[in-house]
């Protein structure tokens, strides 16, 4: 028994029963339309906030984005604040997603797409293994909706919640992982714990979740592993794994197409994972097991704008960003950035524009700028 009378069997009280009656729907809180960035109640990107599943049928929500306040299981604490700095640290002049476009396709995501503020999954601030069931419950009842869940990390671990809630409801076969990351995180257990964020890949293949083939890894640069035990098992399970080196010898476009190409192979669905350390520390010192000689944003970005436009995504997350080690913002405002690209990448899609790789052909240089 614990101090407070709580038993071994506690579980994270989630009751919405005394919430009062409304109308269902998606709730704007801007007081003004346009509003500074630093004024009123932070949201993602200022976007309307849905409190439950009846919420976000009522809006016909197409993503809802959602925190996963978790840093419990890495050695290197302040990821659970990723969650709301990637909410409240906005630079941008006005917290208006209406004005937003992609300077790159001149598409506007939030034209295109209803993205709501799903709010943070309840969270077990002594137990990772205990926040698990809440974080797959999560997002199962947005996914359960239509809606594509986007989450807010917190530290790699959710993905074995985030996954494995995806999976069981589209089947373990069918859906590809594209795991952006500095490290395999493929390892059996961590110093011997398993539920850690250097162990999610090894619990979804072990626990049958997701075959080891769907799984497309790009950027693994770190000197810490894997080891040759690790790396023979990586091969054995039939994981398809871009290390850093490949990209600087052929070139990311090169391994971009490859990657996507690769994603498509057997599964029907996609889950895109962006452990923010894949970029280099110039562009992301705000996480807690920083890599030298990583992406860049350049690169970064039109890929997660591609893998959404190009393949069946059904899930995203943005993970490890560590706002007490971002002096500059400069990790959270890619963070934030790269979730942006995506969305336009589905709305891409939503709208049918499927090429490969389309960019506006004005804003390339492609063609001249007419005059109007």
């Amino acid at each position: 028994m614990t101090e407070n009378g709580a038993g071994e069997d506690w579980q994270i009280p989630v009751d919405r029963t005394q919430a009062p009656a409304r109308e269902p729907g998606p709730i704007d809180l801007r007081r003004n339309f346009l509003q500074a960035a630093y004024s009123g109640i932070p949201t993602f990107m200022g976007l309307p906030v849905c409190l439950d599943p009846a919420d976000l049928r009522a809006g016909g929500v197409d993503v809802a984005v959602l925190g996963v306040p978790l840093d419990s299981s890495s050695g290197h604490r302040g990821a659970a604040y990723g969650p709301r700095a990637l909410r409240s640290d906005e630079r941008y002049l006005f917290n208006t997603p209406e004005l937003l476009i992609s300077p790159s396709t001149r598409v506007s995501p939030f034209q295109q797409l209803k993205v709501v503020d799903y709010g943070d999954a309840a969270i077990d601030i002594f137990s990772v293994e205990k926040s698990l069931p809440s974080i797959a419950a999560t997002v199962t009842e947005v996914a359960q909706t239509g809606a594509i869940p986007v989450i807010l990390g917190g530290d790699h671990s959710l993905m074995i919640a985030s996954v494995g809630a995806l999976a069981d409801l589209y089947g373990p076969d069918k859906i590809g992982v594209v795991h952006f990351d500095a490290h395999p995180d493929c390892h059996e257990h961590i110093f011997g714990h398993r539920v850690t964020h250097g162990t999610p890949i090894w619990r979804l293949i072990e626990e049958k979740k997701i075959p080891g083939k769907n799984f497309i890894q790009v950027g693994l640069r770190t000197p810490t592993g894997p080891d040759d035990q690790l790396f023979n098992w990586m091969r054995r399970q039939g994981l398809r794994t871009h290390f850093m080196v490949e990209i600087e010898r052929s070139g990311f476009t090169a391994v971009l197409d490859k990657v996507i190409e690769e994603v498509l192979d057997g599964p029907e669905f996609v889950y895109l994972s962006l452990d923010i350390d894949v970029l280099d520390p110039a562009y992301a010192p705000g996480t807690g097991t920083p890599e030298p000689g990583g992406l860049t944003p350049r690169e970064l970005f039109p890929a997660f704008r591609r893998i959404c436009a190009e393949t069946n995504v059904i899930g995203i997350d943005v993970v490890e960003v560590a706002p007490h080690l971002d002096p500059g913002y400069t990790t959270t405002m890619n963070a934030r950035r790269a979730i942006f690209e995506g969305l336009t990448g589905l709305a891409m899609k939503k709208a049918g524009m499927v090429s490969t790789d389309y960019v506006n052909p004005i804003a390339s240089g492609q063609l001249k700028f007419p005059l109007v």
